[in-house]
């Protein structure tokens, strides 16, 4: 989308308008808590989902978000290297 509108502007065309759509949000609140509120066409509404299904869709958009960065073969090392270096790790964030 970014390059066909840089595009459009480079040729003295109008820009498409912008849609904003709004899927939810997700907080992790520590190690153990995480809540989140999904919006969607399914369901009419929004949804309120904590615990560990919210924990799973918080690591799943995580994980989403690293393969369109970093492709499939760094985020899997990446993912590999959480699980082996888990036990060594910090239990809180410091910064």
């Amino acid at each position: 989308m970014l390059v066909k509108s840089v595009c459009r502007r480079l040729r003295g065309k109008a820009l498409p308008e912008y849609v904003y759509r709004d899927y939810g949000s997700l907080v992790a609140l520590g190690r153990f808590t995480t809540v989140g509120n999904l919006m969607g066409s399914l369901t009419g509404g929004s949804i309120m989902i904590e615990g560990a299904i919210a924990r799973f869709v918080y690591w799943s958009l995580h994980k989403m978000h690293q393969i369109a960065l970093h492709g499939w073969f760094k985020a899997s090392l990446s993912t590999y290297a959480h699980f082996i270096s888990t036990p060594t790790r910090a239990r809180i964030k410091l910064h």
